[in-house]
Order: C-alpha cells, then structure tokens, then sequence
C-alpha cells in the first residue's frame, strides 16, 4: 500500500490548477440513466471513486468511453450513453465502498420504473442514513422495500406521479437523489429545504441542459415539471471548491503565496472568509484565487452548516492551518457526529487540540513535527499532509486509498509549487 513522504519547511510558490469538484462529478454521472442518448462530461476529475462510478453504470450497461487520458492532462472527458439498461440492481461489491452510489436510485427509478441498490458505504466518519432519500422518493409516488441489506424503489405502472416533500434537516444527497427521481415525473414535484449547495446547483444546469424543467435553482425551494423524455448533453464538471480551500491552507500554514487556477470565489464564500479571519490575503485574480500568508496566523472561532455556511468537507483542513495560529481557536462540527478522528493523528505531530462532544478546541503552536501518521477518511488525510507541510523533519502518512478518492495526482500538484513530497509504496 502506497504513502506519502513529506520533507516539510518549505513555503508553496506557484500556480495549482484546480480540478473538476469530485462531489459535482458523482452527482452529475448517473445523470446518463436519465436518457438513452450521449451524454458527455468534461473536466472529470482522475480519482478512484469517478472509477468506482464508471465501474457502477457499466454494471447497468452503460458504455463509457474516455478522452483526454494523456498522462500530463488534469482531468477527463467521459461521454455515457445508457441506449438500452440491461439491470437495475447496483450490487453490495460495487457499493459498498463508496456512499454516492445511492445516487442512482433517484433516476433508475425515474427511467426504468424499479431499481434494487444495495445500502452504501464511504467514509467511516459517522452516522449518514439514507431514510430522507427514501421518504422523498415515497412523496413523489415511489414503494420502498428495505430487505437483506438492500433498498428496492418501485414505481406505479406508468411512472412515478410526482409530489411534495418538505425535508425536516437540508440534505445535499437526498435533494440530488429526489432531483433526478422528479425530472421524469408524470406530474410537478416540489421540494422544500432543499440543500442549496453549488454541486447541487450544477446538477440542476445538467439537467437543464438536458431538457428537464426546474424552477427555484440555488434556493431551498425547487419545483420540478416532468417532461416525457430527456436528451442528451455535453456539459463542463465546475471546479472543486474542496481542493481549491484544502490548497489554499496548504499555501497558508508554510507562509507560501499560491494561486489556484480556475478557483470559483463564488462557491466558497465561508472558506474565504475563515482563511481572512486566519490572517490569510485572498484575492480574486482572473484566472482564479491568489492565497499569500506571512506565517502570521490568528485564531478563529466557526461551527460547520450546510450551505452558505462553513463546510464539513473543510473542517479537518482548516484545522490544521490553525494548530499554527497563535492563540486558541473553537470548531464546532454540527454535520457529523464522528469527524474528528484526526485529532489524534495530529497531535502526534505536536499539536494541541482537545474534544469534547462535537467541540475542539484547537490550541496554537510554535511548531510541528513530522511523525508518522494514518488518514482515516478522505478530509483528515488532506489535513495530515496540511501539517506536514510545515512540520519539522519527515511526515509519512498511510492509507493514501482515502487520498485518491478525491484528490487528483495530489503530490504532482504539490510539487508543481516546491513542497517536497514523494509517493512511495510501504
């Protein structure tokens, strides 16, 4: 199994070319159920999980093909084209290691009228049910079968009639899952506290550009009319506003100045301002963002939200940033009870945060040091690198699976801009 080796103390200079947003990626995939014509998505980002994905639908029977796989090129073009659906079940093995594989019971429902998926996985960062996605899916007119770890949607003869659903707490894959379920609806579906995140707000142009009718985009309040059919199109994946903030704290916590190319400052309005609140210079450039700190960092007080707020994907990274602030900060993560299991890994490297509940309170420090150390999700193993990259002496961080889930050819990146940082396998 692979690492990362990191010589850390040295400042990033440079420009980081920011990939197409993981968490739009796998919404907008199993967009191609949805019609029997081609549909292409550009700037795809290379990770294990758009793998995972294009492994899904080809399951379904799918053909994908791919353009731009040049070794040098960031990103991808992948045309799918689902002309005949030839299953309807997404299988335990194909599941089981990645949670965005539930997004395909929403438009194989739509398209096919049934579909069997089995109960997903990811990250182990706490408790996630998909009971909302359910419950949304049966207001639109869906029967929901739950049995031997799987979930079976199944529509009336003639389609799902559509209908209203109110979510009781914002839920970004629920609202995708109900989103593609309603574009085929007989009727007009409606739903209320909606998640307004920008991934969802891309899924809703996808479709859009596909024929379908969506009244309410980027607002909590969306009104989908069903139309008989949707066609095909060629689409643009939007920059991952993720990587672009993990990036930018990465440039911060060594004292380097940055710029993120093709950075969107819209879609990450609350990370801007907690890295302005640090202490660090953010400035939207033409190309992108332009991150500088002097090595000056100021302790922050924040709590994660769903969208406009501080995102949960973002808490790790930001606290590794602030285990060099000078002074104490307070995070406080309200979307996941379990998403600090970082905390440990970091304080092996000489940080001093403690926990308590869903509180941690991040004591600044004069210096970190390198160790070795085991990512145990996706955002807590950028976090790692974050703290190695301005540790004294060598951090080797394991489990680099988590990594490549979603973050593209992470060290070329961080090598374009001078950290020293080597994949070696153990």
């Amino acid at each position: 199994m692979d690492k990362i080796i990191i010589h850390g103390g040295k400042k990033l200079s440079g420009t980081i070319p920011v990939s197409g947003a993981k968490n739009a990626a796998l919404t907008l995939l199993p967009c191609a159920l949805l019609t029997d014509e081609p549909m292409t998505l550009r700037n795809l980002p290379r990770l294990a999980d758009i793998d995972g994905f294009q492994h899904l639908m080809n399951q379904f029977g799918v053909s994908t093909t791919i353009a731009g796989s040049r070794p040098e090129d960031f990103g991808r073009v992948m045309t799918l084209e689902a002309t005949r659906i030839t299953s309807n079940v997404a299988p335990y093995d194909l599941v089981r290691k990645m949670r965005a594989s539930i997004l395909v019971l929403g438009p194989m429902l739509a398209r096919m009228g049934e579909a069997t998926v089995s109960l997903p996985g990811g990250c182990a960062i706490g408790n996630r049910p998909i009971d909302l996605h359910l419950k949304a899916l049966e207001a639109f007119g869906a029967t929901i079968e739950l049995a031997a770890g799987y979930v079976r949607a199944i529509a009336p003869d003639g389609g799902i009639p559509g209908g209203s659903y109110s979510f009781p707490v914002v839920s970004v894959g629920a609202t995708e899952n109900a989103l593609m379920a309603a574009v085929l609806a007989r009727g007009t579906s409606s739903l209320h506290n909606a998640a307004r995140e920008p991934e969802i707000v891309d899924l809703c142009n996808l479709l859009v550009a596909m024929g379908a009718e969506i009244e309410g985009i980027g607002t909590g309040d969306l009104v989908i009319h069903g139309v008989p059919r949707l066609h095909g199109a060629t689409y643009r994946v939007m920059p991952d506003r993720i990587e672009a903030g993990s990036y930018a704290c990465a440039a911060a916590i060594t004292g380097g100045e940055v710029t993120l190319a093709g950075a969107r400052a819209e879609d990450m309005a609350a990370t801007l301002q907690a890295l302005r609140d640090a202490g660090v210079h953010v400035e939207v450039v033409k190309d992108g963002l332009h991150v500088a700190a002097n090595g000056k960092l100021r302790p922050v007080t924040i709590s994660t939200a769903p969208y406009p707020g501080f995102a949960t994907d973002m808490q790790a990274q930001l606290m590794a940033l602030l285990c060099r602030a000078e002074g104490s900060s307070v995070l406080t993560e309200t979307i996941f009870e379990n998403r600090y299991m970082h905390v440990p890994e970091l304080n092996r490297m000489g940080a001093h945060i403690e926990t308590k509940g869903r509180t941690a309170i991040v004591h600044g420090v004069p210096k970190l040091t390198g160790a070795e150390v085991m990512a145990t999700d996706l955002r807590a193993s950028m976090s790692l690198v974050i703290a190695g990259l301005a540790a004294e002496g060598e951090t080797q961080v394991h489990r680099l699976y988590h990594l490549d889930r979603g973050y593209e050819r992470l060290e070329e990146k961080l090598s374009l801009v001078g950290a020293d940082v080597e994949r070696v396998g153990d």
